[in-house]
């Protein structure tokens, strides 16, 4: 049976789609079985996988608003092991369009256990935002994990996500864990990053990872080519902490 894992922060720019392709890409690597969900209209996940989101004919979107089934909006094997639901702009108007819908908040839920039984993970690229659409993919989840940037205001704006996974699993979703906090873009050469770690361990009652992913050129480089960070270079310090943070997800 699948495990449903959500990537979510409201805060725009914290790795969280880095985080998304580049753990289902080494999640795949290691033979696991994986569908890619992309829930932020931007679409970064779907062309970080090497779907061509423009150019896709049935999207979540598609799914959301029920002009088609699951299995039609699969692109299966966009990697080795890895099939993605891809996302475009369309998905915007979602929100608009669900106004008045009955059990708005299961739309992808109900869609994807269809599917889960046929995967080892399904990871869910959430929007930068508290939206229907981060609703919908946390009561899909079994659990969210958050990636934190190593920067000053690092825990600003947690609380409040943490409240809202919270009100989630209280009203919607009773199974859903906070499965755990990631630190993304650590800088060694600064004090300030070390400090944000150890702040966040002090201050925070949440399970965190040992993997930290570096800043890393190439890891930003990556999604401009189309391909997760294991793909592009495979030897990169990027590709190994993902690596690293794939094993940790898989033994949790």
């Amino acid at each position: 049976m699948g495990r449903i894992i959500a990537i979510a922060n409201q805060k725009g720019g914290v790795g969280k789609t880095t985080t998304a392709i580049n753990l289902s890409a080494c999640l795949a690597e290691k033979g696991k079985r994986v569908l890619a969900v992309d829930m932020d209209p931007q679409g970064n996940m779907t062309s970080g996988l090497g779907v061509d989101k423009d150019n896709a004919e049935k999207t979540v979107y598609d799914l959301i608003i029920g002009e088609a089934e699951i299995n039609e909006v699969i692109c299966q094997e966009a990697l080795e092991n890895l099939d993605v639901i891809p996302t475009n702009i369309d998905l915007s108007a979602a929100e608009i369009e669900l106004i008045g819908v009955e059990d708005k908040e299961y739309i992808i839920r109900n869609a994807i256990h269809r599917v889960k039984d046929e995967y080892d993970f399904v990871i869910i690229d959430c929007p930068p935002s508290l939206s229907m659409l981060t609703v919908n993919a946390m009561t899909t989840a079994d659990s969210v994990l958050v990636p934190i940037q190593c920067e000053y205001y690092a825990l600003e704006g947690l609380s409040q996500l943490i409240h809202t996974i919270e009100l989630v699993k209280e009203r919607l979703n009773p199974e859903l864990e906070i499965e755990g906090v990631v630190f993304t873009m650590y800088d060694a050469r600064t004090n300030l990053s070390l400090q944000v770690v150890e702040n966040v361990k002090d201050n925070l009652n949440q399970n965190i990872y040992k993997t930290i992913i570096p800043r890393n050129i190439r890891l930003a480089e990556a999604p401009s080519y189309g391909m997760p960070i294991n793909k592009y270079d495979t030897k990169s310090t990027g590709a190994e902490s993902y690596r690293m943070l794939a094993e940790e997800v898989i033994n949790r």
